[in-house]
């Protein structure tokens, strides 16, 4: 018995690749800076990603892979020096999408004065503090989550980078898959937005005097990101996303141009500000004053009606996650408070190499020096000292609940589930309250509610990859307070270039401002999901003046998908989203799921969610999507200044291959490029079973 007893006790002593007693290169300046390069890349794409289809996908494992790659053949690099390179660069990718689900909604608020908030300096402000907010309240709870918890939490994306790493050091060649990849969707990418060969959204559109089926559209945004999105979700979540988009475009919009006159369609979208006046041309969906119709009828009821029923429904799902997580919210503020008391007692593991945090008074005073740089700085919304103070206090308690919260979510369930869309909701939605209770109404306090919001989504965007990181450095043998410093670094780094991509992406074309369109984000080409419903629940709770009839229906809807078993919040954001951004990652997922089926024929063993990661077509994807994503960040600042506009317009061959080949034919070559691509990605994630 005390043999046994023995044994079991030994078992449960974790011992790191890297033992504490040993001294190996790891905060150095080398891996810093590349660190920092792959934070600047990742947030650039992530941010383009995010404004597109309201998606992001972890940055940690293929940081990871390329880190390893060129510290093997050029860097020099120990496991210790890429692990804190993969921590620097993460927090670009995560900061990235709190700053892009959040921020742009300053250009959506009821007063055009709350756009001139969206500037620069105001969204790298907040993306820092955000960030740096994220980090700090990680710091007491690293002990209780990440150490304490290790066999109960497996933080699924942090195990599996440790494996990188660890695979690494000893041998293993995972980049190659990833950089074929990221080489396939870099050459697509330049023939669809550079030359124009391969048509960027192909569709089909039946009439509004279709007597069968009236305004339904099928169309597709085919490129290299969306396909590769869809693998890693894999084909139950794809599949969930696609059905929201096709209830909303094959069944409520068909519906609606049936049931709804043209006039009042029109009427709804002066009233939402997508249409100037009745009696001006335009719009969104083509308003003709004179004959009284729309030249896209689907254009004009998805914006009408369709993307509230899809905040309502978002909205709903989002705080559904949230209440499911309630258990875990509570075990984890437990949790907190007993690591900050047990942290008060010294012990000799504290003094371990792979135990040394940084001091709780470096989240102290970090943190009130963080609530004085809100109250003090001009760029951040407000009127008075007061204000500012209160949004700083709001920001730090919704922080440390939610920060708490998030790091819990992602060591069960991983960062790619983490529901920061219902923990933003929760936020604005109590942040709008407090100030409906104190008197604080109208459009002035709209900005100051999104700011909340904005920090708090960054910050726990943050806090989950945060989380992730320190595992995949317990379990290399990292020490905790350099990964820290470098996830500090990391934030402002990054912030710097985020802001840069942000402003640049909402550059319109020479064609959007002949529509009289200013801002390119919250356009078809941008649509940014959910800052567009931040800014919907914000107007409408400080105004009393919601369109709840759609919000409520969107609302029973998602209810409806939870009771069928579903989950909702994925369901939701595809009724929210076009169906042209989610049947491609579908796509994806399909392929995913083809993959898994022939395997599961092939009585292959099950593998878990750490080595689907490092499986070939998860790196291919992996790779799908950063070079689809930067590619098409480069290409965005191309188009950002008129000469680079021009050029590109010079060089394409979209004109030519329609008068040669027709419309549709252009689209078939389109279609046939992408399903190419995705027999690659089929090959490539098979060619396992002949190694």
């Amino acid at each position: 018995f005390l043999k046994t007893n023995y044994m079991s006790e030994q078992k449960k002593v974790f011992k790191p690749f890297i033992a504490p007693e040993e001294n190996v290169k790891e905060l150095t300046v080398k891996s810093i800076l590349v660190g920092s390069l792959f934070g600047v890349i990742f947030g650039a794409a992530t941010v383009y990603l995010a404004l597109k289809a309201g998606l992001t996908v972890s940055a940690s494992i293929p940081i990871a892979v390329i880190a390893i790659t060129l510290g093997r053949k050029f860097l020099k690099t120990t496991i210790l020096e890429n692990n804190i390179i993969q921590t620097t660069g993460s927090a670009g990718e995560s900061i990235a999408a709190g700053v892009a689900f959040t921020l742009p909604g300053f250009l959506f608020l009821s007063s055009p004065d709350s756009a001139e908030y969206f500037n620069y300096l105001t969204i790298l402000i907040l993306a820092i503090i955000g960030g740096l907010l994220g980090t700090l309240l990680m710091i007491p709870l690293r002990k209780a989550l990440i150490v304490n918890e290790h066999e109960n939490l497996p933080y699924p994306e942090g195990t599996a980078c440790g494996d990188v790493l660890k695979a690494g050091e000893k041998g293993g060649d995972f980049a190659k898959t990833a950089f074929w990849g990221l080489g396939v969707a870099f050459a697509y990418a330049i023939l669809q937005k550079v030359f124009h060969v391969i048509a960027e959204t192909p569709y089909y559109a039946t009439k509004q005097i279709n007597k069968f089926f009236p305004s339904a559209k099928v169309s597709g945004e085919i490129t290299p990101e969306y396909m590769g999105v869809g693998y890693i979700i894999g084909p139950k979540i794809a599949g969930v996303l696609v059905a929201g988009s096709v209830l909303s475009w094959m069944v409520f919009i068909p519906l609606l141009s049936t049931l709804v006159p043209a006039d009042v369609i029109a009427a709804q979208l002066v009233k939402l500000g997508y249409l100037m006046d009745l009696a001006k041309p335009g719009g969104k969906g083509g308003w003709d004053p004179v004959t009284h119709q729309f030249n896209d009828y689907s254009a004009a009821i998805y914006y009408a009606y369709i993307r509230q029923v899809g905040a309502g429904a978002v909205t709903a799902g989002g705080i559904i996650t949230l209440i499911k997580t309630i258990p875990t919210i509570v075990k984890s503020i437990k949790g907190s408070f007993a690591s900050l008391q047990s942290s008060k007692d010294p012990s000799a593991a504290a003094e371990l190499r792979t135990e040394k945090d940084l001091s709780l008074k470096v989240v102290g005073f970090g943190s009130l020096a963080l609530v004085a740089l809100i109250a003090v700085l001009p760029q951040v919304p407000g009127d008075s000292i007061l204000q500012k103070l209160l949004i700083g206090v709001l920001v730090i308690l919704f922080g440390a609940l939610f920060v708490t919260v998030s790091s819990r979510i992602v060591g069960l369930i991983g960062s790619s589930n983490n529901p920061i869309s219902g923990m933003t909701i929760a936020t604005v939605m109590g942040t709008s309250l407090i100030f409906l209770s104190v008197g604080w109404t109208g459009q002035s306090f709209e900005p100051l509610v999104l700011v909340v919001g904005g920090m708090i989504c960054i910050a726990a965007a943050n806090a989950g990859a945060t989380s992730q990181d320190l595992k995949s450095g317990y379990i290399v043998g990292a020490t905790p307070r350099n990964q820290q410093i470098a996830l500090f670094v990391g934030a402002i780094v990054s912030s710097i270039v985020i802001g840069l991509t942000v402003k640049f992406l909402d550059r319109p074309t020479t064609e959007m401002m002949q529509q009289g369109i200013q801002h390119a984000i919250g356009s078809d080409k941008y649509p940014a999901p959910q800052a567009t419903l931040m800014a919907t629940l914000i107007k409408g709770i400080l105004s009393q003046n919601l369109d709840w009839q759609y919000v409520v229906v969107g609302v029973f809807l998602a209810i409806t998908m939870e009771l069928c078993g579903i989950k909702s919040l994925s369901f939701a954001i595809g009724v929210y989203l076009p169906l042209a951004t989610t049947l491609p990652i579908f796509i994806g997922g399909a392929i995913r799921g083809i993959v898994e089926a022939k395997d599961k024929k092939a009585n292959k063993p099950a593998v878990n969610a750490e080595e689907e990661d490092l499986s070939k077509g998860s790196l291919f994807a992996t790779g799908l999507v950063a070079g689809g994503a930067v590619a098409g960040v480069l290409i965005a600042f191309a188009t950002g200044t008129s000469a680079g506009e021009k050029f590109l317009a010079s060089i394409s061959l979209e004109e030519g291959i329609v008068h040669s080949v027709s419309q549709n034919g252009y689209f078939l070559i389109g279609t046939l490029f992408f399903a190419a691509m995705g027999a690659i990605l089929y090959k490539v994630a098979t060619k396992k079973a002949d190694a």
